[in-house]
């Protein structure tokens, strides 16, 4: 074996391609032939802009309520690499990771594979060895190019489509919605959770004989009161509704996204274990707040203009006794002027770490820079040292009704998460 320990297999694996993305299906592919791959399972593919880990975490919580094993790949992470394949609930562990590793390695004879592609290579080979009922896996980036493609899904789920990558995956929501509509199939089943209509993603299908769902169209919810309502149709096309569901700790759109993909299997899920996900599913960092010793501590991982919007609408909570601070770092490819001058108002201080090691992280300057154009005064910007040393400083600031937001890339929240001490923490609000 190349390696022992998980944290040299990754730190090899991140110096062994020349682009850290390296859109494209050709390599992978080729490595995965060598690999004779078993996913006969059946499969659901999550693409979009937002909501993906949300709807892959609901997908994984209603298989296990239904006595299914369930293999779940996502990226990226936030503290450890193991999170990113998960098999009924738990993380694999460091030595099934290196020994996933060890047979990508042998089978790509020499082929120059991302990191990515590695890590979707081995998540694969783990899910082939363990034969789980079901798999749920997440594109990393789009979807037509994505390494997760190569696997052909027998229902696609496209969450949303807003604008977020640019820079590879096109300039305008059409041309984004037309990446992410790459992940559909001849003759089987896409769910699109996007309420604004999307003609890419309608010609895609027709030209792949994909059976398009839509919300609005084909399904949809109803908020009454402390439950919901679902509406969709089966797999036969026929209608069918499921009322006073519990709310989940996930938006309701993508919880009817899910229930709507789940009913297009072709194996039946009881609805009582549908109910049942909705009560148990966690998603970390996707609006999480704790109660604190001293303060209160919101996480998201918001860092694009769509989920800042959502974000957006739920600070008003926060600051219902107290003043909010942010902590806030994203990748350089952002450009978030107009969606950070709707913060300008309800975020007293802004702290902008660096994110060390991170080589596609925006710098603190230029950060700033955005947050001034955005109307935020300079005296209310600073930039501080790397986290976790800065951190007890930001938190000095904050009287114990006040709210500390720590949002932006994985990495951002990461930090804050790594930084924070166990004893600080009193309870999970929601």
């Amino acid at each position: 074996m190349r390696f022992e320990q998980l944290q040299d297999w990754l730190q090899w694996m991140e110096a062994q391609h020349p682009r850290q993305i390296d859109l494209g299906l050709e390599r992978i592919a080729e490595v995965a032939r060598q690999m004779d791959l078993s996913l006969g399972m059946p499969i659901i593919t999550v693409a979009g802009t937002n909501g993906k880990g949300s709807c892959v975490a609901l997908l994984s919580q209603i298989f296990q309520c239904a006595g299914l094993s369930v293999g779940a790949y996502t990226s990226p992470h936030l503290l450890r690499y193991n999170e990113r394949i998960v098999i009924d609930g738990e993380p694999v562990n460091d030595a099934a990771l290196c020994h996933a590793f060890e047979i990508v390695d042998q089978a790509r004879r020499g082929t120059s594979l991302t990191y990515f592609e590695f890590g979707t290579l081995a998540a694969l080979q783990l899910f082939s060895e363990t034969q789980p009922d079901v798999l749920v896996l997440e594109v990393g980036l789009g979807g037509r190019l994505d390494a997760v493609n190569i696997v052909d899904a027998d229902v696609a789920v496209i969450s949303s489509v807003d604008l977020d990558h640019q820079a590879w995956l096109g300039n305008d929501r059409e041309t984004i919605a037309r990446e992410k509509a790459g992940i559909m199939r001849r003759g089987r089943p896409v769910v699109f959770g996007d309420t604004r209509r999307s003609p890419a993603v309608g010609e895609m299908a027709a030209a792949c004989l994909a059976r398009l769902i839509e919300r609005g169209d084909d399904f949809g919810l109803e908020h009454v009161g402390d439950n919901w309502h679902w509406h969709g149709v089966n797999r036969l096309g026929q209608a069918c509704e499921m009322k006073n569901l519990p709310c989940p700790a996930v938006l309701l759109d993508n919880a009817a996204t899910v229930i709507q993909a789940i009913m297009q299997l072709r194996f039946d899920v009881p609805e009582s274990a549908i109910r049942e996900g909705l009560r148990l599913v966690h998603i970390p960092a996707r609006g999480e707040c704790f109660a604190l010793r001293d303060h209160r501590l919101m996480l998201d991982v918001a860092h694009n203009p769509a989920a800042l919007a959502r974000l957006r609408e739920r600070l008003p909570e926060l600051l219902e006794k107290g003043n909010v601070d942010a902590v806030f770092a994203v990748m350089a490819d952002k450009e978030l002027g107009e969606s950070l001058a709707d913060f300008t108002p309800l975020v007293r201080q802004w702290y902008l770490p660096p994110l060390p090691g991170v080589e596609r992280a925006m710098s603190p300057e230029k950060l700033k820079q955005q947050l001034i154009a955005a109307g935020v005064p300079d005296a209310a910007i600073h930039v501080i040292a790397p986290l976790p040393e800065s951190l007890a400083g930001v938190r000095a600031g904050l009287g114990k009704d006040d709210s500390l937001l720590a949002f932006g890339s994985f990495f951002t929240v990461a930090a804050v998460m790594q930084a924070m001490p166990a004893s600080a923490f009193v309870e999970t609000l929601h």
